[in-house]
Protein backbone atom coordinates (compact mmCIF):
# COMPACT_ATOMS: atom_id res chain seq x y z
CA UNK A 1 0.00 0.00 0.00
CA UNK A 2 1.38 3.39 -0.95
CA UNK A 3 0.10 6.81 0.09
CA UNK A 4 -2.32 7.11 -2.82
CA UNK A 5 -4.18 4.07 -1.49
CA UNK A 6 -3.99 5.31 2.12
CA UNK A 7 -5.36 8.71 1.06
CA UNK A 8 -8.30 6.91 -0.57
CA UNK A 9 -8.92 5.01 2.67
CA UNK A 10 -8.82 8.24 4.65
CA UNK A 11 -11.24 9.92 2.26
CA UNK A 12 -13.70 7.03 2.33
CA UNK A 13 -13.62 7.22 6.12
CA UNK A 14 -14.33 10.95 6.15
CA UNK A 15 -10.81 11.74 7.36
CA UNK A 16 -9.37 13.65 4.39
CA UNK A 17 -9.91 17.06 2.84
CA UNK A 18 -8.73 17.78 -0.70
CA UNK A 19 -7.35 21.25 -1.39
CA UNK A 20 -7.61 22.04 -5.10
CA UNK A 21 -6.51 25.69 -4.91
CA UNK A 22 -2.89 26.45 -5.74
CA UNK A 23 -0.99 26.23 -2.43
CA UNK A 24 2.73 26.95 -2.14
CA UNK A 25 4.84 24.32 -0.32
CA UNK A 26 6.78 27.27 1.12
CA UNK A 27 4.91 28.28 4.29
CA UNK A 28 1.34 28.11 2.96
CA UNK A 29 0.83 24.35 3.42
CA UNK A 30 2.24 24.58 6.93
CA UNK A 31 -0.01 27.52 7.87
CA UNK A 32 -3.14 25.73 6.65
CA UNK A 33 -2.14 22.48 8.34
CA UNK A 34 -1.42 24.29 11.61
CA UNK A 35 -4.88 25.86 11.62
CA UNK A 36 -6.62 22.58 10.83
CA UNK A 37 -4.66 20.42 13.28
CA UNK A 38 -5.50 22.79 16.15
CA UNK A 39 -9.21 23.15 15.24
CA UNK A 40 -11.10 19.97 16.24
CA UNK A 41 -13.84 20.41 13.63
CA UNK A 42 -11.24 20.75 10.85
CA UNK A 43 -8.65 18.26 12.05
CA UNK A 44 -8.41 16.08 8.94
CA UNK A 45 -5.64 14.83 6.70
CA UNK A 46 -4.96 17.38 3.94
CA UNK A 47 -4.19 16.49 0.32
CA UNK A 48 -2.75 19.51 -1.49
CA UNK A 49 -3.33 18.67 -5.14
CA UNK A 50 -2.07 21.86 -6.80
CA UNK A 51 1.40 22.84 -5.64
CA UNK A 52 3.51 23.44 -8.74
CA UNK A 53 4.81 19.87 -8.96
CA UNK A 54 3.39 16.65 -10.46
CA UNK A 55 2.97 15.18 -6.98
CA UNK A 56 0.18 15.83 -4.46
CA UNK A 57 1.28 16.51 -0.87
CA UNK A 58 -0.33 14.64 2.03
CA UNK A 59 -0.08 16.26 5.47
CA UNK A 60 -1.53 15.49 8.91
CA UNK A 61 -2.24 11.91 7.81
CA UNK A 62 -1.76 10.49 11.34
CA UNK A 63 -2.94 13.61 13.18
CA UNK A 64 -5.84 12.08 15.13
CA UNK A 65 -6.40 8.94 17.14
CA UNK A 66 -8.70 7.54 14.45
CA UNK A 67 -6.23 8.20 11.63
CA UNK A 68 -3.45 6.75 13.76
CA UNK A 69 -5.53 3.58 14.12
CA UNK A 70 -6.17 3.53 10.36
CA UNK A 71 -2.42 3.80 9.73
CA UNK A 72 -1.77 0.90 12.10
CA UNK A 73 -4.65 -1.17 10.72
CA UNK A 74 -6.51 -1.54 14.03
CA UNK A 75 -9.87 -0.41 15.42
CA UNK A 76 -8.38 0.65 18.78
CA UNK A 77 -4.83 1.37 19.86
CA UNK A 78 -5.39 -1.04 22.79
CA UNK A 79 -5.63 -3.94 20.31
CA UNK A 80 -1.87 -3.86 19.71
CA UNK A 81 -0.63 -4.16 23.32
CA UNK A 82 -3.10 -7.03 23.78
CA UNK A 83 -1.43 -8.84 20.87
CA UNK A 84 2.01 -8.11 22.35
CA UNK A 85 0.91 -9.41 25.77
CA UNK A 86 -0.45 -12.61 24.25
CA UNK A 87 2.68 -13.17 22.16
CA UNK A 88 4.97 -12.52 25.13
CA UNK A 89 3.06 -14.91 27.37
CA UNK A 90 3.09 -17.59 24.69
CA UNK A 91 6.83 -17.32 24.13
CA UNK A 92 7.90 -17.02 27.79
CA UNK A 93 5.56 -19.47 29.57
CA UNK A 94 7.55 -22.59 30.56
CA UNK A 95 6.84 -25.51 28.20
CA UNK A 96 6.55 -28.54 30.45
CA UNK A 97 5.38 -31.14 27.95
CA UNK A 98 5.85 -32.13 24.36
CA UNK A 99 2.26 -31.02 23.69
CA UNK A 100 3.00 -27.56 25.15
CA UNK A 101 5.94 -27.23 22.79
CA UNK A 102 3.92 -28.41 19.79
CA UNK A 103 1.28 -25.76 20.54
CA UNK A 104 4.01 -23.15 20.07
CA UNK A 105 4.59 -24.11 16.41
CA UNK A 106 1.69 -22.08 14.93
CA UNK A 107 2.96 -18.99 16.73
CA UNK A 108 6.48 -19.51 15.39
CA UNK A 109 5.10 -20.03 11.87
CA UNK A 110 3.14 -16.80 12.18
CA UNK A 111 6.24 -14.96 13.42
CA UNK A 112 8.15 -16.14 10.35
CA UNK A 113 5.62 -14.28 8.21
CA UNK A 114 6.54 -11.00 9.89
CA UNK A 115 10.09 -11.07 8.55
CA UNK A 116 10.74 -8.67 5.64
CA UNK A 117 11.12 -10.41 2.27
CA UNK A 118 13.16 -9.46 -0.75
CA UNK A 119 11.36 -8.83 -4.04
CA UNK A 120 11.96 -7.22 -7.43
CA UNK A 121 11.20 -3.55 -8.03
CA UNK A 122 7.80 -2.95 -9.65
CA UNK A 123 8.14 -2.69 -13.41
CA UNK A 124 6.24 0.59 -13.57
CA UNK A 125 8.57 2.38 -11.19
CA UNK A 126 9.81 5.71 -12.61
CA UNK A 127 13.44 6.86 -12.43
CA UNK A 128 14.00 10.62 -12.34
CA UNK A 129 16.79 11.54 -14.78
CA UNK A 130 18.77 13.37 -13.61
CA UNK A 131 17.85 13.15 -9.91
CA UNK A 132 16.64 16.59 -8.89
CA UNK A 133 15.23 17.48 -5.47
CA UNK A 134 13.75 20.70 -6.84
CA UNK A 135 11.14 18.60 -8.67
CA UNK A 136 9.70 17.40 -5.35
CA UNK A 137 7.22 19.59 -3.40
CA UNK A 138 9.47 19.82 -0.35
CA UNK A 139 7.97 22.10 2.27
CA UNK A 140 9.16 25.06 4.33
CA UNK A 141 7.29 25.37 7.62
CA UNK A 142 8.21 28.44 9.67
CA UNK A 143 9.38 31.97 8.98
CA UNK A 144 12.95 31.59 10.22
CA UNK A 145 13.56 28.05 8.93
CA UNK A 146 16.83 27.84 6.99
CA UNK A 147 15.09 26.52 3.86
CA UNK A 148 13.18 23.51 2.59
CA UNK A 149 13.19 20.43 4.80
CA UNK A 150 12.23 16.82 4.11
CA UNK A 151 10.25 16.19 7.29
CA UNK A 152 8.99 12.61 7.05
CA UNK A 153 11.94 10.59 5.69
CA UNK A 154 12.74 6.99 6.52
CA UNK A 155 16.54 6.98 6.47
CA UNK A 156 18.12 3.56 5.83
CA UNK A 157 21.67 2.84 7.02
CA UNK A 158 23.63 -0.31 7.84
CA UNK A 159 26.04 -1.21 10.60
CA UNK A 160 29.44 -1.39 8.89
CA UNK A 161 30.49 -4.48 10.83
CA UNK A 162 27.30 -6.55 11.17
CA UNK A 163 25.22 -5.32 8.23
CA UNK A 164 22.26 -4.78 10.57
CA UNK A 165 19.74 -2.36 9.09
CA UNK A 166 18.44 0.74 10.84
CA UNK A 167 15.55 2.91 9.68
CA UNK A 168 15.48 6.27 11.44
CA UNK A 169 13.62 9.52 10.96
CA UNK A 170 16.06 12.41 10.64
CA UNK A 171 15.04 15.67 9.04
CA UNK A 172 16.94 16.69 5.90
CA UNK A 173 17.57 20.32 4.90
CA UNK A 174 17.85 20.77 1.13
CA UNK A 175 21.14 22.50 0.29
CA UNK A 176 20.94 22.21 -3.50
CA UNK A 177 19.22 20.01 -6.08
CA UNK A 178 21.34 16.98 -5.20
CA UNK A 179 22.51 17.63 -1.62
CA UNK A 180 20.92 17.76 1.81
CA UNK A 181 22.14 17.90 5.38
CA UNK A 182 21.44 14.81 7.50
CA UNK A 183 20.26 15.82 10.97
CA UNK A 184 20.95 12.83 13.19
CA UNK A 185 21.77 13.41 16.84
CA UNK A 186 24.66 11.76 18.64
CA UNK A 187 22.22 9.46 20.49
CA UNK A 188 20.75 8.02 17.28
CA UNK A 189 21.70 4.78 15.54
CA UNK A 190 22.31 6.56 12.23
CA UNK A 191 24.95 8.73 13.92
CA UNK A 192 26.58 5.61 15.37
CA UNK A 193 26.73 4.02 11.91
CA UNK A 194 28.24 7.25 10.54
CA UNK A 195 30.95 7.11 13.22
CA UNK A 196 31.85 3.58 12.09
CA UNK A 197 32.31 4.66 8.47
CA UNK A 198 34.26 7.74 9.52
CA UNK A 199 36.67 5.63 11.57
CA UNK A 200 37.09 3.21 8.65
CA UNK A 201 37.39 6.13 6.17
CA UNK A 202 34.74 4.58 3.95
CA UNK A 203 31.91 6.18 2.03
CA UNK A 204 28.56 5.47 3.70
CA UNK A 205 25.59 4.30 1.57
CA UNK A 206 22.23 5.79 2.53
CA UNK A 207 18.73 5.35 1.15
CA UNK A 208 15.78 7.56 2.04
CA UNK A 209 12.18 6.51 1.41
CA UNK A 210 9.09 8.69 1.52
CA UNK A 211 5.63 7.23 1.72
CA UNK A 212 4.62 3.66 1.16
CA UNK A 213 2.59 2.25 4.02
CA UNK A 214 2.21 4.86 6.79
CA UNK A 215 3.45 2.11 9.10
CA UNK A 216 6.98 2.72 7.82
CA UNK A 217 7.06 6.31 9.06
CA UNK A 218 5.63 5.24 12.41
CA UNK A 219 8.20 2.46 12.85
CA UNK A 220 11.07 4.77 11.83
CA UNK A 221 9.99 7.27 14.50
CA UNK A 222 9.32 4.67 17.21
CA UNK A 223 11.87 4.18 20.03
CA UNK A 224 12.73 0.57 19.22
CA UNK A 225 15.22 -1.41 21.31
CA UNK A 226 18.64 -1.37 19.69
CA UNK A 227 18.97 -4.12 17.09
CA UNK A 228 15.25 -4.66 16.47
CA UNK A 229 14.50 -4.28 12.76
CA UNK A 230 11.88 -1.61 12.08
CA UNK A 231 10.45 -3.72 9.26
CA UNK A 232 10.01 -6.67 11.61
CA UNK A 233 7.85 -4.41 13.78
CA UNK A 234 5.95 -3.27 10.67
CA UNK A 235 5.44 -6.91 9.67
CA UNK A 236 4.10 -7.71 13.13
CA UNK A 237 1.73 -4.74 13.11
CA UNK A 238 0.31 -5.51 9.65
CA UNK A 239 0.66 -9.30 10.06
CA UNK A 240 2.43 -9.70 6.74
CA UNK A 241 6.00 -9.18 5.56
CA UNK A 242 7.31 -5.88 4.24
CA UNK A 243 8.47 -6.38 0.61
CA UNK A 244 12.00 -5.02 0.15
CA UNK A 245 13.55 -4.21 -3.23
CA UNK A 246 17.22 -3.44 -4.00
CA UNK A 247 18.26 0.13 -4.65
CA UNK A 248 19.62 1.11 -8.05
CA UNK A 249 22.87 2.80 -6.98
CA UNK A 250 23.45 1.78 -3.36
CA UNK A 251 23.86 -1.65 -1.70
CA UNK A 252 20.70 -1.28 0.37
CA UNK A 253 17.12 -2.56 0.25
CA UNK A 254 14.00 -0.46 0.76
CA UNK A 255 10.23 -1.08 0.71
CA UNK A 256 8.98 -1.84 -2.80
CA UNK A 257 5.80 0.16 -2.21
CA UNK A 258 7.60 3.38 -1.25
CA UNK A 259 6.25 6.44 -3.04
CA UNK A 260 9.75 7.91 -3.39
CA UNK A 261 13.26 6.50 -2.95
CA UNK A 262 16.17 8.92 -2.71
CA UNK A 263 19.48 7.07 -2.91
CA UNK A 264 22.85 8.53 -2.06
CA UNK A 265 25.91 8.51 0.14
CA UNK A 266 27.69 10.40 2.88
CA UNK A 267 31.45 10.90 2.65
CA UNK A 268 32.82 11.00 6.22
CA UNK A 269 36.00 12.69 4.95
CA UNK A 270 34.05 15.78 3.87
CA UNK A 271 33.61 18.75 6.15
CA UNK A 272 30.33 18.90 8.01
CA UNK A 273 27.78 21.41 6.74
CA UNK A 274 25.68 23.97 8.62
CA UNK A 275 22.10 22.81 9.15
CA UNK A 276 19.26 24.85 10.64
CA UNK A 277 17.64 26.74 12.17
CA UNK A 278 14.41 24.74 12.04
CA UNK A 279 11.14 25.14 13.95
CA UNK A 280 11.16 21.76 15.65
CA UNK A 281 8.71 19.53 17.52
CA UNK A 282 9.43 21.47 20.71
CA UNK A 283 7.71 24.48 19.13
CA UNK A 284 10.99 26.40 19.20
CA UNK A 285 13.72 26.77 16.63
CA UNK A 286 16.66 24.43 16.98
CA UNK A 287 19.82 26.43 16.43
CA UNK A 288 22.22 25.98 13.49
CA UNK A 289 24.73 23.18 13.94
CA UNK A 290 27.09 21.00 11.91
CA UNK A 291 25.91 17.74 10.32
CA UNK A 292 27.00 15.44 7.46
CA UNK A 293 26.13 16.19 3.82
CA UNK A 294 24.03 13.60 1.95
CA UNK A 295 24.69 13.41 -1.82
CA UNK A 296 21.89 12.11 -4.05
CA UNK A 297 22.74 9.48 -6.67
CA UNK A 298 19.24 8.43 -7.77
CA UNK A 299 15.56 9.21 -7.28
CA UNK A 300 12.74 6.84 -8.21
CA UNK A 301 9.02 7.08 -7.56
CA UNK A 302 5.77 5.21 -8.01
CA UNK A 303 3.65 6.31 -11.00
CA UNK A 304 0.92 7.58 -8.64
CA UNK A 305 3.32 8.91 -6.00
CA UNK A 306 2.09 11.16 -3.19
CA UNK A 307 4.65 13.23 -1.29
CA UNK A 308 4.30 12.97 2.53
CA UNK A 309 5.17 15.84 4.86
CA UNK A 310 4.55 16.55 8.51
CA UNK A 311 4.38 19.76 10.48
CA UNK A 312 6.04 20.01 13.87
CA UNK A 313 5.79 22.98 16.18
CA UNK A 314 3.81 24.19 19.17
CA UNK A 315 1.41 21.40 20.22
CA UNK A 316 -0.84 19.80 19.39
CA UNK A 317 0.51 18.53 16.08
CA UNK A 318 0.59 15.19 14.29
CA UNK A 319 3.51 13.95 16.38
CA UNK A 320 1.31 14.02 19.52
CA UNK A 321 -0.78 11.18 18.08
CA UNK A 322 2.31 9.24 17.07
CA UNK A 323 3.48 9.58 20.69
CA UNK A 324 0.06 8.36 21.84
CA UNK A 325 0.47 5.19 19.78
CA UNK A 326 4.05 4.74 21.00
CA UNK A 327 3.02 4.88 24.66
CA UNK A 328 0.30 2.29 24.09
CA UNK A 329 2.40 -0.10 22.01
CA UNK A 330 5.57 -0.01 24.10
CA UNK A 331 3.94 -0.10 27.54
CA UNK A 332 3.87 -3.95 27.57
CA UNK A 333 7.60 -4.07 26.77
CA UNK A 334 8.37 -1.74 29.69
CA UNK A 335 6.16 -3.81 31.99
CA UNK A 336 7.53 -7.19 30.90
CA UNK A 337 11.22 -6.37 30.71
CA UNK A 338 11.96 -3.59 33.17
CA UNK A 339 9.26 -2.18 35.48
CA UNK A 340 6.39 -4.60 36.19
CA UNK A 341 4.90 -2.10 38.66
CA UNK A 342 4.06 0.33 35.87
CA UNK A 343 0.35 0.22 35.03
CA UNK A 344 0.11 3.09 32.56
CA UNK A 345 2.17 5.85 30.99
CA UNK A 346 1.09 9.05 29.26
CA UNK A 347 3.01 11.76 27.42
CA UNK A 348 0.63 14.75 27.15
CA UNK A 349 0.88 16.90 24.01
CA UNK A 350 2.00 19.90 26.07
CA UNK A 351 5.13 17.96 27.02
CA UNK A 352 6.22 17.48 23.36
CA UNK A 353 7.00 13.80 24.09
CA UNK A 354 10.00 14.18 26.38
CA UNK A 355 9.48 17.23 28.60
CA UNK A 356 6.53 15.91 30.64
CA UNK A 357 5.46 12.31 31.28
CA UNK A 358 2.91 10.85 33.71
CA UNK A 359 3.25 7.31 35.04
CA UNK A 360 0.89 5.23 37.15
CA UNK A 361 2.40 2.44 39.25
CA UNK A 362 1.18 -0.27 41.58
CA UNK A 363 2.88 1.05 44.69
CA UNK A 364 4.16 -1.44 47.23
CA UNK A 365 6.83 0.40 49.27
CA UNK A 366 8.13 3.82 50.18
CA UNK A 367 10.38 5.49 47.64
CA UNK A 368 9.00 3.47 44.74
CA UNK A 369 8.21 6.64 42.79
CA UNK A 370 11.88 7.65 42.98
CA UNK A 371 12.97 4.18 41.92
CA UNK A 372 10.59 4.36 38.95
CA UNK A 373 11.95 7.76 37.94
CA UNK A 374 15.56 6.60 38.07
CA UNK A 375 14.77 3.49 36.04
CA UNK A 376 12.88 5.38 33.33
CA UNK A 377 15.53 8.11 33.14
CA UNK A 378 17.97 5.39 32.12
CA UNK A 379 15.72 3.59 29.63
CA UNK A 380 16.00 4.22 25.91
CA UNK A 381 14.46 7.49 24.79
CA UNK A 382 12.82 7.96 28.20
CA UNK A 383 16.28 9.19 29.21
CA UNK A 384 15.27 12.50 27.59
CA UNK A 385 12.38 13.02 30.03
CA UNK A 386 12.62 16.19 32.11
CA UNK A 387 9.53 16.23 34.36
CA UNK A 388 8.05 12.92 35.55
CA UNK A 389 4.81 12.76 37.55
CA UNK A 390 4.26 9.42 39.34
CA UNK A 391 0.79 8.37 40.54
CA UNK A 392 -0.94 5.25 41.79
CA UNK A 393 -4.46 4.02 42.51
CA UNK A 394 -7.40 4.36 40.14
CA UNK A 395 -6.68 7.84 38.78
CA UNK A 396 -7.09 8.38 35.03
CA UNK A 397 -3.72 9.87 34.11
CA UNK A 398 -5.15 11.18 30.81
CA UNK A 399 -7.65 13.37 32.66
CA UNK A 400 -6.19 16.76 33.66
CA UNK A 401 -9.09 17.29 36.08
CA UNK A 402 -8.48 13.94 37.79
CA UNK A 403 -4.76 14.66 38.11
CA UNK A 404 -5.46 18.09 39.55
CA UNK A 405 -7.83 16.61 42.16
CA UNK A 406 -5.20 14.04 43.10
CA UNK A 407 -2.51 16.70 43.42
CA UNK A 408 -4.76 18.83 45.64
CA UNK A 409 -5.20 15.85 47.95
CA UNK A 410 -1.61 14.58 48.02
CA UNK A 411 1.00 17.08 46.83
CA UNK A 412 3.26 18.62 49.45
CA UNK A 413 6.25 20.30 47.75
CA UNK A 414 8.39 19.93 50.88
CA UNK A 415 8.48 16.13 50.58
CA UNK A 416 7.13 15.19 47.14
CA UNK A 417 9.68 16.78 44.78
CA UNK A 418 12.79 14.82 43.80
CA UNK A 419 15.59 16.26 41.64
CA UNK A 420 18.12 14.46 39.50
CA UNK A 421 20.41 15.02 36.53
CA UNK A 422 20.94 13.19 33.29
CA UNK A 423 20.75 13.13 29.52
CA UNK A 424 18.35 15.54 27.82
CA UNK A 425 17.30 15.93 24.21
CA UNK A 426 19.83 17.77 22.05
CA UNK A 427 16.92 20.03 21.02
CA UNK A 428 16.33 21.13 24.62
CA UNK A 429 17.38 24.78 24.39
CA UNK A 430 16.94 25.34 28.15
CA UNK A 431 19.48 22.72 29.24
CA UNK A 432 22.40 24.07 31.24
CA UNK A 433 24.71 22.00 29.04
CA UNK A 434 23.91 20.77 25.53
CA UNK A 435 22.10 17.45 25.97
CA UNK A 436 22.57 17.32 29.75
CA UNK A 437 20.75 18.89 32.66
CA UNK A 438 18.30 18.62 35.51
CA UNK A 439 15.28 16.36 35.95
CA UNK A 440 12.38 16.56 38.38
CA UNK A 441 10.07 13.86 39.75
CA UNK A 442 6.79 14.82 41.40
CA UNK A 443 5.50 12.02 43.63
CA UNK A 444 1.70 11.91 43.74
CA UNK A 445 1.48 8.38 45.09
CA UNK A 446 -0.39 7.66 48.31
CA UNK A 447 1.80 7.99 51.41
CA UNK A 448 1.37 7.36 55.10
CA UNK A 449 1.05 11.06 55.90
CA UNK A 450 -1.23 13.39 53.94
CA UNK A 451 -0.24 17.04 53.48
CA UNK A 452 -0.91 19.21 56.50
CA UNK A 453 -4.18 21.20 56.54
CA UNK A 454 -2.23 24.40 55.91
CA UNK A 455 -0.73 22.90 52.72
CA UNK A 456 -4.00 21.33 51.57
CA UNK A 457 -5.70 24.70 51.82
CA UNK A 458 -3.32 26.27 49.30
CA UNK A 459 -4.25 26.48 45.60
CA UNK A 460 -2.24 24.20 43.38
CA UNK A 461 -0.94 26.71 40.76
CA UNK A 462 -0.10 30.37 40.55
CA UNK A 463 1.13 31.60 37.15
CA UNK A 464 2.61 35.11 37.20
CA UNK A 465 4.62 37.32 34.91
CA UNK A 466 8.27 37.69 35.85
CA UNK A 467 8.72 40.21 38.63
CA UNK A 468 5.04 40.23 39.64
CA UNK A 469 3.85 39.02 43.01
CA UNK A 470 1.31 36.16 42.99
CA UNK A 471 -2.12 36.87 44.44
CA UNK A 472 -1.63 34.78 47.56
CA UNK A 473 0.37 31.59 48.14
CA UNK A 474 0.13 28.48 45.96
CA UNK A 475 1.94 25.14 46.09
CA UNK A 476 3.48 25.71 42.65
CA UNK A 477 4.42 29.23 41.54
CA UNK A 478 5.69 29.60 37.97
CA UNK A 479 7.07 32.84 36.50
CA UNK A 480 6.69 33.52 32.77
CA UNK A 481 7.83 36.28 30.42
CA UNK A 482 5.69 39.45 30.36
CA UNK A 483 3.92 38.59 27.07
CA UNK A 484 3.02 35.00 27.99
CA UNK A 485 -0.79 34.40 27.98
CA UNK A 486 -1.30 33.21 31.55
CA UNK A 487 -4.97 32.38 30.94
CA UNK A 488 -4.01 29.64 28.45
CA UNK A 489 -3.14 26.64 30.64
CA UNK A 490 -2.02 24.22 27.84
CA UNK A 491 0.23 26.90 26.35
CA UNK A 492 1.71 27.72 29.77
CA UNK A 493 2.43 24.03 30.48
CA UNK A 494 4.13 23.76 27.09
CA UNK A 495 6.21 26.87 27.81
CA UNK A 496 7.11 25.62 31.26
CA UNK A 497 8.38 22.28 30.00
CA UNK A 498 10.41 23.89 27.24
CA UNK A 499 11.87 26.75 29.28
CA UNK A 500 13.33 25.13 32.38
CA UNK A 501 16.32 23.16 33.48
CA UNK A 502 15.00 21.81 36.82
CA UNK A 503 18.47 21.87 38.36
CA UNK A 504 18.72 25.60 37.66
CA UNK A 505 15.15 26.88 37.51
CA UNK A 506 13.24 24.90 40.15
CA UNK A 507 13.56 25.03 43.92
CA UNK A 508 11.44 24.26 46.96
CA UNK A 509 11.39 27.29 49.24
CA UNK A 510 9.11 27.90 52.22
CA UNK A 511 7.06 24.87 51.25
CA UNK A 512 6.47 26.16 47.71
CA UNK A 513 7.80 24.75 44.44
CA UNK A 514 9.07 27.86 42.65
CA UNK A 515 9.69 27.58 38.90
CA UNK A 516 11.36 30.14 36.65
CA UNK A 517 9.78 29.46 33.24
CA UNK A 518 10.99 32.69 31.66
CA UNK A 519 13.53 33.08 28.85
CA UNK A 520 17.13 33.00 30.01
CA UNK A 521 20.25 34.81 28.81
CA UNK A 522 22.73 32.92 26.67
CA UNK A 523 23.44 29.46 28.08
CA UNK A 524 26.89 27.96 27.57
CA UNK A 525 27.36 30.15 24.50
CA UNK A 526 23.94 29.25 23.02
CA UNK A 527 21.33 31.86 22.23
CA UNK A 528 17.84 31.38 23.68
CA UNK A 529 15.57 29.83 21.05
CA UNK A 530 12.59 31.67 19.57
CA UNK A 531 9.13 30.16 19.19
CA UNK A 532 8.30 28.98 15.66
CA UNK A 533 5.67 31.07 13.82
CA UNK A 534 4.41 31.61 10.29
CA UNK A 535 5.49 34.71 8.35
CA UNK A 536 3.01 37.61 8.85
CA UNK A 537 2.42 37.95 5.09
CA UNK A 538 1.49 34.26 4.82
CA UNK A 539 -0.94 34.51 7.75
CA UNK A 540 -2.69 37.45 6.11
CA UNK A 541 -2.74 35.76 2.69
CA UNK A 542 -4.36 32.59 4.07
CA UNK A 543 -6.84 34.75 6.01
CA UNK A 544 -7.95 36.31 2.73
CA UNK A 545 -8.07 33.00 0.83
CA UNK A 546 -9.68 30.85 3.51
CA UNK A 547 -13.25 31.01 2.23
CA UNK A 548 -12.09 29.82 -1.21
CA UNK A 549 -10.21 26.79 0.16
CA UNK A 550 -13.35 24.78 0.90
CA UNK A 551 -12.13 23.64 4.31
CA UNK A 552 -15.01 24.89 6.44
CA UNK A 553 -15.54 27.68 8.95
CA UNK A 554 -12.72 30.19 9.34
CA UNK A 555 -9.92 29.05 11.63
CA UNK A 556 -7.57 31.75 12.99
CA UNK A 557 -3.83 31.30 12.81
CA UNK A 558 -2.30 29.67 15.93
CA UNK A 559 0.79 31.77 15.23
CA UNK A 560 -1.10 34.83 16.46
CA UNK A 561 -0.96 33.56 20.05
CA UNK A 562 2.51 32.05 19.76
CA UNK A 563 3.88 35.28 18.25
CA UNK A 564 3.50 37.07 21.58
CA UNK A 565 6.49 35.04 22.77
CA UNK A 566 8.76 36.63 20.14
CA UNK A 567 9.18 40.40 20.65
CA UNK A 568 10.07 40.88 16.97
CA UNK A 569 6.88 39.18 15.84
CA UNK A 570 4.82 41.19 18.32
CA UNK A 571 6.39 44.40 17.04
CA UNK A 572 5.54 43.42 13.46
CA UNK A 573 1.88 43.18 14.34
CA UNK A 574 1.18 39.45 14.09
CA UNK A 575 -0.52 39.44 17.47
CA UNK A 576 -4.22 40.29 17.23
CA UNK A 577 -7.23 39.70 19.42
Amino acid sequence: MNLCHFAEQLESGGELLRVSARIDPAFEMAEITDRCSKTPALNKALLFQNNGSPFPVLMNMMGSQRRMCMALGVRRLEDIPQRIDALWDTLTTPKMSVWDKLKLLPTLAQAARWMPRRTRPPQNRVQMRPPDLSRLPITTSWEWDAGRFITLPCVHTQDLHTGARNVGMYRMQVLDNQTTAMHWHIHKTGARHFAQYREAQKRMPVAVTLGGSPLYAFCAAAPLPDGLDEYLLAGFLQNRPVPLMPCLTQPLCVPADADFVIEGYIDPQEKLVTEGPFGDHTGFYSLPDLYPAFHVTAITHAPNAVYPATLVGAPPQEDAYIAMAVERIFLPLIQKTMLPEIQDIHMPPEGVAHNIAIVKIKKQYAGQAHKTANALWGAGQMMFNKILIVTDGSVDIRSPAALERLARERFDPSVDVYFGKGTLDILDHAAQELGYGGKMCIDLTLKNNAPSPSVSALPLFAFVHKGAEPQGRARITAEFDPLAPLDNLPLCLWLLGCSIDPARDCRVQDGILRIDASAKPRIAGRAWAAAACSPPAVIERIDRQWSALGLGAFAPSPSRSIAALNPRHAAEGIVKN
